[in-house]
């Protein structure tokens, strides 16, 4: 993993519950594969414990590491490291993602929730009139009955279905994964996308959280924009390439639909990207995932999976193969 993230992800008590399960060597950090001292470790490990920044794990790696059985990753998704020769090697992959989906689905809920009393708006206007009419009625914000869409039954989207339960909200979701046998144990009605009964037409707020696949590119684009009523908030924290970005901008302009993007195409945005500017878009930059403390989540993660190997049991939150593609 890269320097940085290795005292986050592995400050002392965490890294000293990981020692109780495995031989490491704290002081052994892999930027890269090809440095001697780590070719010459890969040769006797069985387990790599990975992250933000690891390379790919290719034919070249895993012949420098014949013993290699299992790779426990301390954070997100894991495509971008396991390759095919990871899956033909038969090695065990365990993601730290279900840890990392929390902080996520935790600044979606604080989003929904400030997007409904319209707060964005009300703090700009309160700072350039200086003034507002105390006890004054703003009749078009509020929580109550808020109609929320997510889009994509993730890990994420799944959490934030479950922190909206206490909330007096109504709550469709739109996945082709998911029946409506699955929707009613989720406690929310399943919708299509499109149509007047759809998901976009009938969201205040639209939340995505599908993965990012040739199918889901640009899943959001001038058509869908169109469909949400006008004053409807779309946030997106999954992938930027989700939202076409120049639809959404025009779509701003006119005021009819606002949105709260952590994430976008491309990612930073050009200094000159309209989106800077814009009243109605509220731009993060990328900090809905693990941030500052909440990354020893992701080592911690890594520690329980450590000692269920080092015990014989299987991994907790072991990857899927098969359901990699579509996994958020």
């Amino acid at each position: 993993m890269g320097a940085a993230t290795l005292p986050y992800a592995f400050p002392p008590p965490v890294m000293a519950r990981l020692r109780t399960a495995v031989d490491i060597d704290p002081g052994l950090l892999a930027e890269n594969f090809t440095d001697p001292r780590v070719r010459e470790e890969l040769a006797r490990t069985e387990i790599l414990v990975t992250g933000w920044g690891c390379p790919p794990l290719d034919d070249s790696v895993l012949a420098a590491a014949p013993r290699l059985r299992a790779v426990l990753h301390a954070a997100g998704s894991v495509k971008t490291l396991i390759t095919e020769a990871c899956w033909r090697r038969g090695l065990l992959v365990s993601s730290a993602a279900a840890a990392n989906a929390l902080p996520v689905a935790e600044y979606t809920l604080g989003m929904i929730l400030l997007a409904g009393k319209d707060l964005f708006a009300q703090r700009e206007s309160y700072r350039t009139a200086r003034t507002f009419e105390l006890g004054g009625i703003v009749p078009s914000i509020g929580n109550f009955g808020r109609r929320i869409g997510i889009v994509g039954a993730s890990r994420i989207g799944r959490r934030v279905i479950e922190l909206l339960r206490p909330f007096d909200f109504e709550v469709s979701l739109t996945d082709p994964y998911v029946d409506e046998a699955q929707a009613a144990a989720l406690g929310v009605r399943l919708r299509g996308l499109y149509g007047a009964d759809g998901l976009l037409a009938t969201s205040d707020i639209v939340t995505v959280h599908a993965p990012e696949t040739p199918e889901t590119h640009r899943l959001i684009g001038r058509r869908e924009l169109a469909l949400m009523p006008d004053g409807a908030v779309l946030i997106n924290t999954a992938r930027g390439s989700l939202v076409d970005t120049e639809a959404l901008a025009d779509e701003a302009r006119t005021g009819r639909v606002r949105a709260i993007l952590d994430v976008t195409d491309p990612e930073p945005l050009p200094a000159l990207s309209p989106l800077y500017d814009l009243p109605d878009i509220y731009l993060t930059p990328h900090v809905a995932g693990s941030q500052g403390n909440e990354i020893a989540r992701l080592g911690l993660a890594v520690a329980a999976e450590a000692e269920r190997l080092a015990a014989g049991l299987p991994l907790a939150h072991a990857v899927d193969h098969a359901a990699l593609e579509r996994a958020a």
